[in-house]
């Protein structure tokens, strides 16, 4: 695949039911699964009844997913935030990497959250600083324990 046809899209949604963590737990196995088999790549990250996911892939197989993503009543309100080109992907060896992020009520005085930033409409270049930092924190906590999180 060459970087033009290859696209990470960047969504947000918010959960029609509070997921348990079994529940995430099937979504996972089955995403990954699916994933798999349309080569597709990314990142779920879920706090508080909030999903953001990054999807890597062929642009028509990710635009597909995602609009079958929309239409899932697992959830509500999807909104994309980013779609763009890009040269290789972030999460190449990952169907879909996952990370439950914490109580947002624990965090330093000070702390800006990059989730509540994605999740608030933000302008473009806060969405991608955003997106910056939170794959990074991804990728550090995930760094230990890859195969456990793919």
């Amino acid at each position: 695949m060459t970087g033009e046809d290859l696209v990470s899209l960047v969504y947000t949604s918010t959960a029609s039911q509070p997921f348990r963590e079994s529940a995430l737990e099937e979504l996972l196995t089955t995403s990954r699964r699916l994933n798999a088999e349309r080569d597709v790549t990314g990142m779920l990250l879920y706090r508080d009844g909030r999903f953001i996911q990054v999807l890597e892939g062929e642009r028509a197989v990710v635009t597909g997913l995602a609009q079958r993503i929309a239409a899932d009543s697992r959830h509500h309100d999807m909104r994309v935030l980013l779609t763009e080109s890009i040269p290789r992907r972030t999460f190449g060896e990952w169907t879909m990497g996952y990370r439950a992020i914490g109580d947002p009520a624990q965090t330093p005085l000070g702390y800006r959250d990059s989730f509540a930033d994605l999740d608030a409409g933000s302008d473009s270049g806060t969405v991608e600083r955003a997106l910056a930092e939170l794959t990074l924190w991804f990728r550090v906590r995930s760094g230990a324990s890859v195969g456990a999180t793919r």
